[in-house]
Parts: C-alpha cells; sequence; structure tokens
C-alpha cells in the first residue's frame, strides 16, 4: 500500500495559517500556491502533495478518499455532517464565532422567524433544540443584506472583528459555536497509512503547541 498522502486545502486565512504549520512538518508546497491556477501541488516531501479545493468541499474530497486528510473550518464541518470523517486535532487556527445576527435594537420577531444563511443544517438544528419554528433561507454570500431588506429577521454567520455587521447596522447575538480549523482524516486512510499520518498528526500537534505557547 502506498503511504503517500494527499491534503485537501483551501485558499484563504486557512491556508495562510496552515502552510507554517505543515513547514515545521517538513511540507512545503514547491511554488507559490497564490500565483499558480493549478490545483494539485508537489511538496518538498516527494510522498505528499497538496488539493486546492474549495472550503466547503474539502470534507467531501476526504471522506470519500480522494485527498488521505483535510483541513476544514469547524463551521463547514458542523454544515457537512463530519460522521465519516475522523477529527484528530484542533489547529486552532482561524478562529472566529458562528452567531446570530439581526438588526440593532431590533425587538425580537414574534411568530414564525425567517433566518438567512449558508449554513441551512446549523440552523435547522439550533432552532430545533430551541423548539422555534424558523424558515431557512439559504444564501451563499452578502448576508448582512437579508434583514436590511425585508428578506430574514436575522442571519447565521460566521464573526471574527463583527465590524462588516456593525457597518450595515446589524449586531451579534446569540452564540452558536466557537469555531476553528481542524485536521481531519479519511477513516480508511487512518487505518492503511497509520503510522504515516499518526507521525504528521503528532508533527502538526507540537507545531500548534509551539505556536500557542
Amino acid at each position: 500500500m502506498s503511504q503517500s498522502l494527499t491534503i485537501a486545502l483551501s485558499k484563504g486565512r486557512i491556508l495562510d495559517d496552515t502552510l507554517p504549520l505543515l513547514k515545521e512538518a517538513g511540507i512545503e508546497p514547491t511554488e507559490d500556491l497564490e500565483k499558480s491556477r493549478k490545483l494539485i501541488f508537489p511538496t518538498t516531501d516527494p510522498n505528499v502533495r497538496l488539493l486546492i479545493v474549495r472550503a466547503t468541499d474539502v470534507p467531501t474530497y476526504v471522506e470519500h478518499g480522494a485527498a488521505d486528510l483535510g483541513v476544514a473550518g469547524k463551521d463547514v464541518l458542523m454544515e457537512y455532517g463530519s460522521q465519516g470523517l475522523y477529527e484528530p486535532l484542533d489547529l486552532k487556527i482561524a478562529v472566529c464565532k458562528l452567531m446570530t445576527a439581526g438588526p440593532v435594537d431590533a425587538p425580537e420577531p414574534t411568530g414564525r422567524l425567517k433566518v438567512a444563511t449558508k449554513f441551512v443544517n446549523v440552523a435547522r438544528r439550533y432552532y430545533a433544540e430551541q423548539g422555534r419554528q424558523v424558515d431557512v433561507i439559504k444564501l451563499y454570500g452578502s448576508m448582512e443584506l437579508a434583514p436590511l431588506v425585508g428578506l430574514a429577521d436575522k442571519i447565521i454567520d460566521v464573526v471574527d472583528t463583527g465590524n462588516t455587521l456593525k457597518a450595515n447596522g446589524l449586531e451579534p447575538q446569540e452564540l452558536i459555536a466557537h469555531i476553528s480549523s481542524r485536521l481531519i482524516v479519511n477513516k480508511a486512510s487512518m487505518k492503511m497509512k497509520h503510522a504515516r499520518i499518526k507521525r504528521l498528526i503528532d508533527q502538526l500537534a507540537e507545531a500548534v503547541e509551539r505556536r500557542n505557547a
């Protein structure tokens, strides 16, 4: 069985924060990921390659074995439902919060609540636990617009500084979850390539510890 590893990553903040951790484990892309249009990259470790995919697709690639490992935000994993994956390590990067938000000082809506979000499954679970009747409206971006034009009463989104909410007359309200990026592993790969993956998990765990010391 080949001991080569494929790691799925997504561009942006998670990639920027993951690359230094991989570097400490002896894994660096051999070219600049930001400047290339390629989607598969060799690394300084001849047995490791990187796949660049959309953030929301990382769990799919890993669960179905197209990648052995991946790095995904806890928000993406909560929405995806990660029963088919191992989640052995919190990388403690890309830290933010998943929250409800609504117009500043607006009274709590009565009756059926309209919530706009790209986290449809999270929203349904969250309000079901509260026994609240909601209509969930799926949006892919510019969530903040929804309450301003009457599409929704509230939104559910990741909040970092809260500046975008504030600029649009909204305020964060209820905390749903603290979010950070996690290392995820394909279950079959964990069995077949256990020693190789375990070593990488240990190296990354040490790098995370040093970074947060």
